[in-house]
C-alpha cells in the first residue's frame, strides 16, 4: 500500500456548505492532506475554516451564495476555476433541513429543500464534471448523502426525499462518467453534531432513542467524516464508483 495514494497535494477543491459543521471539517482536512479549498455557505463572513486552510499552507476563498439560485451555482463554480486555475474536487456538502408533519408541510419547505439538497447538486455536480471533461484528466465529485437515503425519518419528508435523491444522484453520475476517470461517490453520514441536529439532541426522548440505537453508543463529531472525504477524494479510491460510504456509528448495522 502506497500511503501517498491518500494525499492530494496540488489538487484543487471546492466545498460547499464550509462556513461550519461537516463542510468545515471536510475542507480543513483537504487542505491538512495538499488541497487548496475554496469555501462557500450563506453566511456573509467566512468562517474558521478559511484560517485554518491558511494555516495549513494552502490556498483558500470564501463565496458567499444562496444555492437555490442556478446563476450562483454557476458563478461559484467558475470563481474556484478563476481562483485556483481547475477544479479536480467537488464536495457537495451543502444542505438544510425543515421539521414538520406531513400532512401540514409547507410548500415552501418542500421547494427550498429539493432546491438545495438535491437540485444544487445536480447544478454543480454538471458544472463541474464539464470543466473535468474538457480538462481531461479526470476528477472527484464526493456528494453528502445522509442515513435517511435508506430510512425514512420522521417530520422529514422533503430532506428524505432530497437525500434518497443524492444517492441514486451518485449512481448515476457515476454510470456516465466513470470511464473518464471522474469518481462520483457519497458519504452518509450518521447522526452528527451539526446544527441540522439540534432540535434532536435538545429533545431528551429522541436524543435517548437515537443514542441508544447507535452501537458506537455516541453522537458522531464533523472530524468523523474527515477520513472518508480524504480518502473518496484521493487516488487512493480511484476504483470506487458509485458508493454510498455510511460513516454512521454503526447505526445501519443495528
Amino acid at each position: 500500500m502506497n500511503l501517498e495514494a491518500f494525499q492530494i497535494n496540488g489538487k484543487n477543491a471546492l466545498v460547499t456548505g464550509s462556513h461550519r459543521g461537516l463542510g468545515a471539517a471536510i475542507a480543513v482536512a483537504l487542505a491538512k492532506a495538499g488541497a487548496n479549498v475554496g469555501c462557500h455557505g450563506r453566511d456573509p463572513k467566512p468562517g474558521a475554516a478559511c484560517d485554518e486552510i491558511r494555516a495549513a499552507g494552502r490556498k483558500t476563498f470564501y463565496f458567499s451564495a444562496d444555492l437555490t439560485d442556478s446563476k450562483l451555482c454557476s458563478a461559484l463554480i467558475e470563481e474556484t476555476i478563476s481562483k485556483f486555475g481547475s477544479i479536480d474536487i467537488l464536495v457537495n456538502n451543502a444542505g438544510t433541513i425543515r421539521r414538520a408533519p406531513a400532512a401540514e408541510y409547507p410548500a415552501e419547505f418542500w421547494n427550498e429543500l429539493i432546491a438545495v439538497n438535491l437540485t444544487a447538486v445536480f447544478h454543480l455536480s454538471q458544472l463541474a464534471a464539464r470543466h473535468m471533461l474538457e480538462r481531461g484528466g479526470g476528477g472527484k465529485i464526493v456528494n453528502i448523502a445522509s442515513l435517511l437515503s435508506f430510512q425514512g425519518g420522521i417530520l422529514v419528508p422533503a430532506y428524505a426525499a432530497a437525500k434518497g435523491g443524492v444517492a441514486q444522484l451518485t449512481k448515476a453520475l457515476a454510470n456516465e462518467w466513470a470511464a473518464k476517470a471522474i469518481n462520483v461517490n457519497a458519504i452518509a453520514p450518521g447522526y452528527m453534531v451539526t446544527d441540522n441536529t439540534t432540535a434532536l439532541r435538545n429533545d431528551p426522548v429522541r436524543s435517548r432513542q437515537i443514542l441508544d440505537r447507535i452501537p458506537a453508543a455516541r453522537w458522531g463529531e464533523p472530524e468523523d467524516i474527515a477520513g472518508a472525504a480524504v480518502f473518496l477524494c484521493s487516488s487512493a479510491s480511484d476504483y470506487v464508483h458509485g458508493h454510498v460510504l455510511a460513516v454512521d456509528g454503526g447505526w445501519l448495522a443495528r
